[in-house]
């Protein structure tokens, strides 16, 4: 995110008092950069789960207020679409890691603020963002994947679910492949329960890799204002497992 915005007014700013106060239309969002589309109010988990149900997510750094942002286009994966690498499938094949899902959300969200990011002289992950989060995880609708080599968390991500779409938020690793793992793992279990579409949010070229395609945001939105409102997985994810079990299990 570049450091000007911390200068730079968006159209709308919101009251940090009122959680049920509607977002703007997203399709009111700027285009440069990156789809700014509202400044302020607050991260309950009231505002945070309408902000995802309609496209809309915060993402700011130390010193700025809340920014809330929807890009057009819009970084998306669809779980039939995963890709796996020649490469990242002889590292699956080694069954090195254990992936186990909501054992260790605070963990993995710390560690995925101090991951070392390209370009990035900071992190958007500050405490309050961590706070946040973690009371979406104890409401059931944020969840983390982990990977473990041994007992030692090495690799995993963070997001929120709602209805039959996947929120991606963020990821870290400290070994090999091991978030690419955990994040196949976690697709191969969303493309069972039915899931829809993971939200990718921006494109990188790491997430393209894994088959990650851009789609406009009226057809993102679109599609959440049908599969938000799916029948959810019960939470919390208690899954624990071996990598090679589910990927090779469901031929991906």
């Amino acid at each position: 995110m570049p450091d000007e915005l911390a200068t730079m007014t968006a159209p709308y700013w919101l009251d940090p008092a009122d959680d049920l106060f509607p977002f703007p239309d997203a399709s009111l969002a700027l285009t440069e950069p990156d789809g700014l589309l509202a400044v302020g109010g607050n991260l309950s988990p009231t505002r945070l789960e309408n902000a995802y149900r309609h496209g809309i997510f915060p993402w700011y750094a130390e010193g700025q207020p809340i920014l809330w942002w929807s890009p057009d286009p819009r970084s998306v994966l669809f779980p039939e679409k995963l890709r796996i690498s020649r490469s990242l499938r002889k590292n699956i094949q080694k069954n090195q890691f254990r992936i186990t899902f909501d054992q260790a959300f605070k963990e993995v969200i710390t560690a995925c603020a101090g991951q070392p990011r390209p370009g990035q002289g900071g992190t958007w992950i500050l405490s309050e963002m961590t706070d946040a989060y973690f009371q979406l995880h104890k409401h059931g609708i944020a969840h983390s994947v982990e990977a473990w080599l041994n007992d030692t968390l090495v690799g995993g991500l963070y997001g929120v679910a709602i209805g039959k779409i996947f929120f991606g938020e963020s990821m870290f690793t400290r070994a090999t492949d091991a978030s690419k793992i955990a994040f196949a793992t976690l697709v191969t279990h969303l493309r069972s329960w039915q899931f829809e579409l993971i939200d990718c949010q921006l494109q990188t070229r790491h997430l393209d890799s894994l088959g990650a395609v851009n789609i406009s945001r009226d057809d993102f939105i679109k599609i959440l204002d049908i599969y938000c409102n799916k029948t959810e997985n019960p939470a919390p994810w208690k899954i624990e497992l071996s990598a090679l079990e589910v990927v090779t299990g469901n031929k991906v």
